[in-house]
């Protein structure tokens, strides 16, 4: 404890002690994380080769074009469901994602560790039967053009909306989600870093019941997944097309590292 003597003098002094030792502590302080680097691919691999190769979707909707995985619809031949391509080099079950996507409107997503819906089958008992070829269940990394759910984690003919984004949640063996805290960075200043109509990059890690979202090298989302009936821990990934107005989605430098 300082002893702080009444005199100016002894004021300034101690004032200077004071300064000093903060200035000190700064000094030691740790240096904190390093930031994650995007564009560090090592131990990743392209899963995108510029073809269609082992990737299987609707081809009146979906192709390989100028380097990108290219979804569109048309307002001639509107969609009656979402429907995807399927990436059908495995099922991951611990990895991270690295991937650029540019988009027109609607609504789009990155599915992973999901299942593929038969035909005629229902992913819930309410559910309309399934009526497409490729229609996949499971988590999502939701983009949207107007930037409303682009970030969050969401579940396709699941658990739907388990939070928003830039929520920290944890989803309890019921199958409830709880808000943990909030990231740093509000919903708004994350949503400001999307770029609608440009290219923008996801980071996605999924290891165990952890999942991270991070879009244009922000933490947008973190979930821990407790609902042992309701996750999963391995499956498909594939890329959305959304029902709603045309619509036109790219993907391009798609990098998988098994974890």
């Amino acid at each position: 404890m300082f002893n702080v003597r009444k005199s100016a003098g002894g004021a300034a002094a101690s004032m200077a002690a004071l300064m000093l030792l903060s200035a000190g502590a700064l000094a030691q302080a740790p240096p904190g994380a390093a930031p994650l680097k995007y564009d560090d691919y090592t131990g990743f691999t392209s899963i995108f080769d510029g073809t269609m190769k082992n990737w299987d979707g609707d081809p009146a909707l979906w192709k390989a074009e100028g380097g990108s995985l290219v979804g569109t619809t048309s307002a001639e031949n509107p969609l009656k469901e979402n429907t995807f391509v399927i990436w059908r080099g495995g099922e991951p079950a611990d990895f991270e994602l690295k991937v650029e996507y540019r988009m027109s409107a609607t609504n789009s997503g990155i599915q992973f560790r999901s299942v593929q819906l038969p035909q005629g089958s229902k992913a819930t008992p309410q559910a309309n039967p399934i009526a497409g070829k490729w229609v996949l269940k499971g988590y999502q990394a939701d983009i949207d053009f107007a930037n409303q759910f682009t970030g969050m984690i969401y579940e396709e003919r699941g658990r739907g909306f388990i939070m928003h984004r830039g929520d920290a949640i944890e989803i309890g063996a019921e199958g409830v989600s709880r808000l943990i805290g909030n990231l740093q960075t509000t919903p708004d200043e994350l949503k400001a870093l999307i770029k609608p109509g440009e290219w923008n990059q996801v980071h996605l890690i999924a290891r165990g019941n952890t999942i991270v979202n991070i879009v244009n090298g922000r933490l947008t989302a973190f979930v821990l997944d407790n609902d042992s009936k309701g996750r999963s821990m391995k499956g498909l990934l594939g890329f959305q097309i959304h029902v709603g107005p045309p619509m036109k989605i790219e993907f391009r430098n798609i990098y998988l590292k098994s974890l």
